[in-house]
């Protein structure tokens, strides 16, 4: 089995990549062939600063491998590292239809809060889709935000399939039995976010033990003191399944094991076993950010190895689609 999955370097990491993405990414390493690529193409579609791009790559690095990934077992890179990534964007824009593109509803969301947009932001998904046809990927470990833009690519590989013959794999995504949305602390309709969402209701990767605490002792609730999940306690529902993947328990045991116990107690709890699960990743963490030399040793090597796995299908796409090729 080939695993793909590409998470972008913008922003400070939040407890929602962690378990949506991270998490996933190092327990499907063990699944077979594992790409896990940097998507800093992905990042220059809005405003941006070319230093802070460039410091938060290395960051994301840094966090990728503290979080579980093997980068001598999996293959872990920077997508501008691999130029066959923007040749087959290019490509595959020619069997992707500005309805489909019109139709993201990420890009809807991020257009509407900008005067300038760029046409990259509304052309990535095809970028995307790129990024995961390259590797022949069986499937996509992502979190629930990007199940539209994951099925825009199974629809760009059964086009071009029919078009000019079987070439891609239709992927299919793994997402999060648990905590595939993990909401913000402050405002438990809203995604969790760093770009979006509150300070004081986003749980960083690398915030300190007691900021930690502090974010889930102030975290919203719901009317009542029942501690069950439902679509009438979403702040309660968000405790439930972030203590749920940080104890390895099912909500259903959390559940019956706080009856008859108020709010105070699950917050202080999650918050342990948030900081508990996050200590030892913040560690690893700032022991590999301080030594660049080996980071770069490092994306040296996993683009090597993704520029010789994708080179193949690149090529098959260039001749199937008629090019002469030299």
């Amino acid at each position: 089995m080939i695993i793909f999955s590409g998470i972008q370097p913008t922003g400070d990491k939040h407890l929602g990549n962690y378990i949506g993405g991270f998490r996933q990414y190092a327990q499907t390493q063990e699944l077979g062939e594992a790409f896990f690529c940097i998507v800093d193409l992905h990042s220059i579609t809005v405003e941006h600063d070319p230093r802070d791009l460039h410091d938060r790559t290395l960051d994301l690095f840094s966090m990728l491998i503290a979080t579980g990934l093997d980068p001598e077992r999996s293959t872990v890179f920077a997508q501008s590292h691999v130029t066959a990534h923007a040749e087959a964007s290019w490509l595959l824009s020619a069997v992707t239809s500005y309805g489909q593109l019109g139709r993201m509803t990420q890009f809807k969301d991020k257009a509407d809060r900008r005067e300038f947009v760029s046409a990259g932001l509304f052309t990535y998904p095809v970028l995307m889709a790129g990024d995961i046809l390259l590797y022949r990927a069986d499937r996509v470990p992502i979190g629930d935000d990007q199940r539209q833009h994951l099925e825009l690519a199974r629809d760009v590989a059964e086009r071009f399939n029919a078009r000019f013959g079987e070439t891609f794999v239709v992927p299919e995504g793994i997402y999060p039995e648990v905590g595939a949305r993990i909401m913000d602390l402050q405002e438990p309709t809203r995604k969790m976010s760093t770009t979006g969402g509150t300070e004081q209701g986003t749980v960083k990767v690398l915030d300190e033990p007691d900021a930690i605490r502090k974010k889930f002792r102030s975290a919203v609730t719901d009317s009542g003191r029942e501690i069950r999940r439902g679509d009438d306690k979403p702040g309660v529902s968000n405790l439930i399944d972030i203590l749920a993947v940080a104890t390895e328990r099912s909500p259903g045991e959390i559940e019956v094991s706080y009856e008859g116990t108020g709010y105070g107690d699950l917050k202080r709890d999650v918050g342990e076993a948030v900081v508990e699960l996050l200590t030892p990743v913040r560690e690893h963490y700032l022991e590999l950010r301080a030594d660049e030399a080996e980071l770069l040793r490092l994306l040296a090597l996993g683009a090597e190895k993704a520029r010789a796995a994708s080179t193949p299908t690149l090529e098959t796409m260039y001749e199937r689609m008629g090019f002469v090729r030299l």
